[in-house]
């Protein structure tokens, strides 16, 4: 994310992807393992359309999961982004990774 925001939004963000995740993945509750990387404006090109919450958001999950859950996933971490921190959901990019399980 850009940097600049204040310890509870960045809780905030932290606490809306792992509750997204619970509800969409059936994850547990003490399966959270996460982090932000903030990186000053000037060294983060977005197109000119983003503000300054966009972020990305990498989730690493192991295969396996559908992909309606991937897709509920997504949704719920963007709605309740938009709904607790007024981010809009243009500025929510999500990716998510797959590593084999040999990995």
């Amino acid at each position: 994310m850009i940097s600049g925001k204040s310890f509870e939004y960045k809780k905030a963000v932290l606490d809306c992807i792992h509750e997204g995740l619970i509800e969409s993945l059936g994850i547990a509750d003490w399966d959270r393992f996460q982090r932000i990387v903030e990186i000053d404006r000037e060294f983060f090109e977005t197109s000119p359309n983003k503000t300054e919450n966009f972020m990305i958001i990498e989730l690493t999950l192991f295969p396996g999961r559908s992909k309606e859950q991937k897709r509920n996933a997504i949704e719920s971490i963007t709605s309740k982004l938009c709904t607790r921190l007024s981010i809009q959901a243009a500025d929510i990019f999500i990716v998510i990774h797959e590593p084999p399980l040999e990995n």
